[in-house]
């Protein structure tokens, strides 16, 4: 055999197996790596459908088109207490829950009203877990929206500090 072709060859398999890992990710898991808590792909699903029903698509993009989930999540993986993370998680599955046993059905196919009265009732609720997450979910959906690149670049406009010169500012003379 020639050399070339063999040593070709070796780097070839050599590259497969190098990539080989990266597609072998688990089919059930969160689309971002999480260290503390364990989100499956469906709760994320979840997650991202409740916040573009707290920040809906309309001439700006919505929550979805940020993916402002993934950064709910991984702010309450990096920045939160375990009892906070444990909470948030306990919440999301006791609103999948409540969801299911209210309508028979998932929350991604309910209406806009059906999850607009759902969210609302979260925010009145008195379970400690489902007000635990409701509220960070939707404090740090908003923040992430205020932070997010579409906001800071198209819709905030920043000066400096001295702002900029108009000539023909009418001024009082004292």
């Amino acid at each position: 055999m020639e050399r070339r072709l063999v040593i070709k060859q070796i780097l070839i398999m050599a590259g497969g197996l190098a990539l080989l890992p990266s597609c072998l990710r688990d089919e059930g898991k969160s689309s971002i790596l999480l260290k503390n808590i364990s989100i499956s792909l469906n709760e994320e699903n979840l997650l991202a459908e409740i916040a573009e029903t707290i920040i809906p698509r309309t001439k700006t993009p919505g929550a979805k088109q940020l993916k402002l989930h993934l950064f709910v999540l991984k702010m309450l993986d990096d920045c939160y207490e375990e009892a906070e993370q444990k909470q948030f998680v306990k919440g999301l599955s006791m609103f999948e829950d409540q969801v299911h046993d209210q309508f028979s059905k998932s929350f991604a196919k309910l209406s806009v009203h059906q999850r607009e009265s759902m969210l609302s009732k979260l925010g009145n609720n008195s379970s400690a877990e489902l007000a635990a997450f409701y509220k960070i979910m939707k404090e740090k959906t908003i923040d992430g929206y205020l932070n997010s690149q579409y906001v800071m670049t198209n819709l905030v406009i920043y000066e400096l500090v001295p702002g900029r010169y108009n000539g023909y500012f009418p001024v009082k003379t004292a």
